[in-house]
């Protein structure tokens, strides 16, 4: 081929001098059977790598995202450390990002709500002490082109031990036989009453509070929006329930459907007013939701998302699909509820790029990418910094590297906002 392509140029040298259009004409046929004998060549001797094929650098919007905790995670402790990592995901054609700002009972950012009501206005964490990390996130992102969407990451929950839930133990809630504790992982959790107006008024503050202080582009909550299934037991959600149904008292089944469906009806009734309120402040603050799937969320988070969608509650669904079996990934991709939000929003898939104690090889990541792009969603975002390339057994270079051929070239973020269609 390359012989062929030198022929073609000593042959233009020779007839340009002679006859210049019969010369252009040649050698436009040359190049057409160039063309042609390329394309005919198999799969396996073209250059674009497999995870890569049908994903083109022209991509008009994908969203290209990653969480970043203070837990495992020491990225948002330091100034300089931060500003760094944010200069290498825009270097590697991020676009996104998702820094946690309520965590272990605490905010990441200095706040007013939480001094009131905590008794401090900052997590404790010496890293983050004298900045506003929040501010600065948002600052140097903005400048790379990042889009900077806060996560509120804990949502209801709480350390046990913590001084949100020793100071206001009448928050919390219980299983029937009177319990608190939720384990996740080793740690002791306890939650919040979402149906306490106190509580809900609480959440409310903190996420108003940064939406109005803060230059955000949206701003995000999980399945921790909800509440664990089991719980909901507390002598105030029992009282509110009996009078809503003439003195009856809720199933001792957590899982009874109507008991599950009128909680979850409350969560929606708070998600809806949290909404209005966000809009109220800034219409242009985008609303995100990363739920697990729906069975997932709705059984066991009360969560159901999937109503939150249908009522226009949501404005970016970034789906969590931590599967290491493939056909269980691409199943969750399937489902009735997902194609038709998709419809309505963008639909980003998360994807686990690995946990502090769990490796995930780039291979796995590449592959995934690739599922959730022959599918037409609107992009992915990683779960999280820190295993992109520090918590892994492969060496960093080959993880950025990895990450640079997955995405080869910068495109925009698909904001519903600024025209995005399905």
């Amino acid at each position: 081929m390359q012989n062929f392509v030198k022929w073609c140029v000593k042959f233009l040298k020779w007839k340009i001098i002679s006859n210049r259009k019969k010369a252009l004409f040649i050698v436009m046929l040359a190049l057409s059977m160039v063309a042609t004998v390329t394309l005919s060549l198999p799969l396996n001797a073209q250059t674009t790598p497999r995870y890569l094929r049908g994903a083109t650098p022209t991509l008009a919007t994908e969203l290209r995202g990653v969480w970043l905790t203070n837990i495992d995670s020491d990225v948002l402790f330091e100034g300089n450390r931060l500003k760094n990592a944010l200069q290498t995901l825009d270097e590697l054609n991020f676009n996104t990002i998702y820094p946690a700002v309520w965590n272990w009972g605490y905010t990441l950012y200095p706040s007013k709500v939480a001094g009131k009501v905590i008794g401090r206005s900052l997590d404790p964490t010496p890293g983050l002490q004298g900045r506003d990390m929040l501010k600065e996130i948002v600052s140097e992102g903005h400048k790379k082109g990042l889009t900077v969407i806060p996560w509120f990451e804990f949502g209801f929950m709480a350390p046990a031990d913590s001084l949100l839930a020793k100071n206001r133990p009448q928050w919390l809630t219980n299983r029937s036989d009177g319990t608190r504790i939720v384990k996740e992982g080793t740690h002791n959790r306890v939650w919040l009453n979402p149906f306490r107006p106190e509580v809900q008024q609480f959440i409310q503050d903190l996420i108003i509070e940064i939406v109005r202080n803060y230059d955000i582009d949206g701003i995000q909550f999980d399945d921790h929006f909800g509440l664990p299934s089991e719980l909901g037991y507390d002598p105030y959600t029992v009282t509110l329930y009996k009078k809503e149904h003439r003195g009856q008292a809720p199933s001792k089944n957590p899982k009874d459907p109507e008991w599950v469906r009128w909680r979850a009806n409350k969560i929606t009734d708070f998600m809806k007013r949290v909404f209005s309120a966000i809009k109220a402040n800034k219409k242009d603050c985008l609303v995100s939701v990363a739920p697990n799937p729906q069975r997932f969320s709705y059984e066991y988070f009360l969560a159901d998302w999937q109503r939150w969608e249908r009522m226009g509650l949501i404005e970016e669904l970034v789906l969590q699909i931590y599967r290491n079996d493939l056909n269980v990934f691409i199943s969750e991709l399937e489902y009735p509820e997902v194609k038709a939000a998709r419809s309505h929003i963008p639909v980003s898939i998360g994807i686990l790029a690995g946990l502090k104690n769990r490796a995930i090889p780039m291979e796995q990541i590449q592959t995934q990418v690739q599922k959730v792009r022959d599918r037409n969603f609107a992009g992915v975002s990683f779960f999280f910094y820190e295993t992109l390339w520090n918590l892994s057994q492969e060496t960093a270079l080959k993880r950025r590297s990895g990450f640079q051929q997955i995405f080869p070239t910068p495109t925009t973020y698909p904001n519903l906002l600024t025209g995005w269609t399905p």
